[in-house]
């Protein structure tokens, strides 16, 4: 009877093995949020990337004048057609895609870029993808050349 009172305080007082539950949470917890700060950071990234290829874009748009008036000298305007031609053409040389808009007016050139990046730790949990955005914007401005002799 001592002997059994003995085994039973024994196996109440144990507690074997309940580091391993208290690490192994704290292991994936840590896990967890390494992921979300690296997943986070690189979308971050992949988003200020989106942004830069929209500027670039709408800069290449803005370049886009006329250049029969140019030569001329008698005014330097930019054509919004060949604007959003250019500006699509950028985007495709640097692999984006997106879209290109020209204001009613004609004195904005507006360029959005749309991709995603692909997660690393993330997909452990079914979070795949991220989808980034990039916006861009030019002014398109007219102007006309002094006359000669002023």
């Amino acid at each position: 009877m001592i002997f059994r009172q003995v085994c039973l305080d024994r196996t109440r007082l144990d507690d074997r093995g309940g580091i391993t539950v208290f690490v192994a949470v704290c292991v994936f917890a840590l896990i967890g949020i390494i992921g979300v700060a690296v997943d986070g950071g690189s979308k971050m990234r992949a988003t200020e990337r989106a942004d830069y290829i929209a500027g670039e874009a709408a800069r290449a748009g803005g370049q886009a004048i006329d250049p029969a008036d140019a030569i001329n000298g008698t005014a330097i305007t930019v054509d919004p057609q060949a604007a959003a031609a250019a500006a699509q053409a950028y985007l495709s040389s640097a692999g984006a895609t997106g879209t290109v808009s020209v204001s009613g007016d004609g004195g904005t050139l507006n360029v959005t870029v749309t991709g995603s990046y692909d997660t690393k730790f993330l997909s452990v949990v079914g979070i795949g993808s991220l989808s980034v955005t990039g916006h861009g914007k030019a002014r398109l401005l007219h102007g006309v050349t002094a006359p000669e002799g002023n």
